[in-house]
């Protein structure tokens, strides 16, 4: 036997409800001929009489009402499916999968999370804390959705990067350190150095920054989470290269300083993702967010 047709047994369950075929066609925007065909054709389908024609209305048979009462929660169900795909496609609701950085997230993402529950409270974005490297890779193999990363980035045909924001980097030293008022990279090469490790992007602006000047210092450690670099800084142990962000606690502030950098070093984010027109509703409302919080 063939599926039933939802459109059958929604003729089927206004003619109950409305006692004729006239009023079920006007009230579906049927001609009357095609709801006589819904109902024969669903009888025929069936091998059952479904409706009993009085002289003013029409009435479902036992067989018919057993139909009907089904037939109610199978069209609710399918008016719920209909609703939560076009609730989807519309960015109303969904899931997002989003790949940033500790420091987007330390400084700026909780930010835009909040815009998001107040602007789309059906959107769960899903937080992944990655390097720009990874975010691209896992981009291109579809199990992100957007990644904040450095720019710029190697060109490729399946992603779009546009530019984001700029952060300046500043050098963040241990309080007692006697320092200059701007920090050189010359000055700074002989310092032991707590640095983002050789495969980042803010590993190889901070390199080319003390290459300009021939320097080449090995760094004490490599660390590829901000507010760690922070913490053995203000214990201490070294020196860190980092985007402005605000460390948490007044202690935590109270030992470290934080001083320009001369010449001037900027970190520039974009935002990364697949071409638009082959986005869901959720992924462009997350984007036209972020997009609101972009630097013009």
């Amino acid at each position: 036997m063939r599926q039933l047709n939802l459109d059958q047994l929604r003729t089927l369950v206004s003619i109950a409800d409305l006692g004729t075929f006239s009023a079920a066609a006007q009230a579906l925007h049927l001609a009357q001929p095609t709801v006589s065909l819904h109902i024969s054709e669903l009888e025929s389908r069936l091998g059952a009489r479904l409706v009993v024609r009085g002289s003013r209305r029409v009435t479902p048979t036992a067989a018919g009402a057993a139909l009907v009462e089904r037939a109610r929660r199978l069209l609710r169900d399918a008016d719920d499916a209909v609703d939560a795909v076009r609730r989807q496609a519309e960015g109303r609701v969904g899931r997002v999968r989003l790949g940033t950085s500790t420091g987007v997230v330390i400084e700026l993402l909780p930010r835009v999370l909040e815009a998001l529950e107040r602007d789309h409270a059906g959107i769960d974005v899903e937080v992944n804390i990655l390097g720009s490297t990874e975010a691209m890779s896992r981009l291109a193999m579809g199990t992100l959705d957007i990644g904040l990363v450095a720019v710029p980035q190697p060109p490729t045909r399946a992603l779009v990067v546009t530019r984001w924001r700029s952060q300046p980097m500043m050098a963040f030293l241990p309080k007692k350190w006697v320092a200059p008022k701007r920090v050189t990279p010359r000055w700074l090469a002989e310092k032991p150095l707590i640095i983002n490790d050789a495969t980042t992007h803010m590993y190889r602006l901070t390199m080319e920054w003390f290459a300009a000047v021939g320097e080449a210092p090995r760094p004490r450690i490599e660390l590829n989470f901000d507010a760690a670099m922070l913490a053995l800084v203000a214990a201490g142990y070294g020196a860190a290269v980092l985007p402005v962000h605000q460390p948490v606690g007044a202690d935590f502030n109270e030992r470290l300083q934080v001083l320009p950098l001369s010449p001037k070093l900027t970190r520039h984010l974009g935002i990364a993702h697949r071409p638009r027109p082959s986005l869901d509703g959720a992924t462009e409302s997350v984007l036209q967010v972020l997009e609101r919080f972009g630097q013009r």
